[in-house]
């Protein structure tokens, strides 16, 4: 029940700093993007709050336990590896923000506000999630034992 809460809270303070910060906001997002037009560079400031936030939690996190408080151990990537799938993968991923102006992290917190382009976002990132997990099962299913 504790690690519920927890991440209940955890979620609830990312998502009201997404909506204070305008990251739920697409024009704000594509404002951003529009650098030879209506440029707004007031993201940059969200993305390196966010960057030095992560960076001390790291350092303190890692520095200080063995293992998390509601797990018996950190769930870090294995795969460093720079491949095509996760070059095509970031390229998708940024595509659909520069078009869309949401972003996943953007999109949820976003839901609470309402409005039929929010909805349609994220049922759209839903299906996507769903189809490219399957398309991944189907490539890399493993062999039958005999």
């Amino acid at each position: 029940m504790q690690k519920f809460i927890a991440s209940a809270l955890i979620g609830a303070i990312f998502g009201l700093g997404i909506a204070i910060s305008g990251m739920a906001n697409p024009a704000k997002v594509l404002n951003f993007f529009d650098v030879a037009g209506s440029w707004d560079p007031s993201l940059i400031f969200v993305m390196g709050g966010a960057l030095i936030t992560t960076a001390i939690g790291y350092l303190v996190i890692f520095g200080a336990r063995q293992k998390p408080v509601f797990d018996a151990d950190f769930h870090l990537p294995i795969n460093k590896t720079i491949d095509a799938r996760l070059i095509g993968g970031s390229a998708v991923f940024g595509i659909g923000w520069g078009i869309a102006g949401f972003c996943p992290g953007g999109a949820i917190p976003a839901l609470g506000f309402g409005g039929l382009p929010v909805i349609a976002f994220v049922g759209a990132m839903i299906i996507g999630i769903v189809l490219a997990r399957s398309i991944d099962g189907l490539r890399h299913k493993p062999a039958k034992a005999f």
